[in-house]
């Protein structure tokens, strides 16, 4: 039975949670803090004993367990019926175990998909997991920033065409600069070829609920999206959901089965309800608090115009790089005119200001903007940005570090599978060019792969991450941080 939208005022599992928690019941379960009174004083204090006294376990009459549909169940039914989906499940893993479901559920050993080459690194741990096979899909990529953008219609039903055999195509929208793919192209492209359409949009669990922000991938013709709850749309850190919508290209049962291979067996209480109050908020207020929320943002913007050497990148590069629409809750800050990275920018912001961004690179600053942000704190955000601008700021242009395009068309010379789990040795990064990477390496920011298990390592992206260390970044899945060494596949 589908929940109606008559229902979305209520919250079920909160409210059961919520429920048991305060009535005092005699908790001889797991957790051993029994609601508190087991933990420690500064815990209690730090997270406040409400929380302690909400942490309940799986299988609680009344919460999970009992006449079907549970509150559990109510509750991610009416997660379904806010984003579209004909099934949706709470994730208290983040959208990385939504990726690794589907992987294993869509990609199974051997099997080929097609997955844009800077996908999150969630989904080739996936195949590694699973066994599948990948092609790379290049995204459109912008040397001046250094940011690689969306893939294009045209770039999927290519890479479509060279594997013919391929099971379903995994793509991001939006990215992490809040830049959104031609969705509906791209789901046109893949069902012609016969293939689910997985959308990774993890940064946009608010799409849908505004029509300002570019709208949900699903609505588009997606096949499965992940959201990100936590990121931008008020629930609890490393909670998330996995929605399947109504085309029937993905078996639901197949995802239910995988879903549960890599979930907790003691998933938090505190996560799941987090998810269905935000859910609720979002379905009964979304459109007035995105609305609000809009209305900060374009006094932020209105400030940060008038600031000398930043400039700010937004719904301007629709129409390029594969950019089909933009997602204003990034305010991302081009900085390189003010002769200083944006490393250095960052610090400085960090350091007077106690202001902390989302992420820097050598050519910008990403700050991520929430449900609700008041207007007092983005204008102060402006007006710091303005002020450590002026203080820090010297003559002359900062150049972006712009990867080498090569690296988005890396030979794939083993599986990711066999990469990771074959025998490997650790040599001298300079004399790993030629070899097989076993290691998953971001750059980081932006955290987009440069190199993953399996594919052969050239000289061009041994250069580029020293590069990207050498100026500030870090490299993240890296065994040997200091990029002096790299783990390969051994030489037979």
């Amino acid at each position: 039975m589908a929940a109606s939208v008559n229902e979305q005022p209520n919250a079920p599992y909160l409210e059961a949670v919520a429920a048991y928690a305060f009535r005092g019941p005699a908790r001889y379960h797991v957790p051993g803090h029994k609601g508190g009174a087991g933990a420690d004083p500064g815990v209690r204090k730090a997270i406040g004993v409400d929380a302690l006294v909400a942490d309940v376990p799986q299988d609680v009459h009344g919460i999970d367990l009992g006449v079907s549909p549970t509150p559990y169940e109510l509750a991610e039914r009416l997660a379904a019926d806010a984003y579209g989906a004909e099934r949706t499940w709470f994730l208290t893993n983040g959208s990385t175990q939504g990726n690794h479901a589907l992987c294993l559920a869509l990609a199974p050993l051997g099997a080929h998909v097609v997955v844009q080459r800077n996908a999150h690194a969630s989904i080739v741990d996936g195949l590694i997991l699973s066994g599948g096979i990948p092609t790379f899909v290049a995204p459109e990529y912008d040397e001046h920033l250094g940011m690689a953008h969306c893939v294009t219609p045209t770039a999927l039903a290519e890479a479509l065409r060279a594997t013919p055999d391929a099971r379903a195509a995994f793509i991001t929208s939006p990215t992490y600069y809040g830049m959104a793919a031609d969705i509906a192209g791209c789901a046109e492209v893949a069902h012609a070829a016969g293939v689910p359409l997985v959308v990774d949009q993890a940064w946009g669990p608010h799409l849908g609920f505004h029509e300002q922000f570019p709208p949900s991938a699903l609505a588009q013709g997606a096949d499965a999206i992940l959201t990100s709850t936590h990121k931008i749309a008020g629930s609890l850190t490393q909670s998330a959901m996995l929605h399947v919508g109504h085309g029937g290209r993905i078996d639901v049962r197949a995802v239910t089965r995988t879903v549960r291979l890599v979930r907790s067996t003691s998933p938090s209480s505190l996560l799941m309800a987090s998810l269905d109050g935000a859910r609720r908020q979002l379905a009964l207020h979304g459109e007035q608090i995105l609305h609000e929320t809009l209305r900060a943002i374009r006094v932020a913007r209105a400030k940060l115009d008038t600031i000398e050497g930043i400039e700010v990148v937004d719904a301007a590069l629709v129409g390029r790089y594969g950019v089909a629409a933009h997602d204003p809750m990034r305010l991302v800050v081009d900085v390189r005119r003010t002769g200083r990275t944006g490393y250095e920018v960052a610090d400085a912001l960090r350091r007077a200001y106690d202001v902390h961004p989302e992420l820097a690179t050598q050519a910008t600053v990403v700050f991520i903007v929430g449900l609700g942000e008041p207007v007092a704190a983005l204008e102060r955000l402006a007006g710091d940005i303005e002020e450590t601008v002026k203080r820090i700021g010297r003559p002359g242009d900062v150049a972006a570090i712009s990867r080498p395009v090569s690296s988005l068309y890396n030979e794939m010379a083993v599986s990711p599978r066999d990469a990771f789990l074959g025998e490997s040795e650790v040599v001298v990064a300079e004399a790993a060019v030629g070899r097989v990477s076993c290691e998953s390496i971001a750059g980081y920011p932006p955290g987009i792969p440069v190199l993953l298990p399996g594919e052969r390592i050239s000289a061009e992206t041994v250069a580029y991450l020293r590069e990207l260390l050498a100026s500030g970044g870090r490299l993240h899945g890296a065994s040997d941080p200091a990029f002096d060494t790299v783990t390969v596949l051994r030489e037979r």
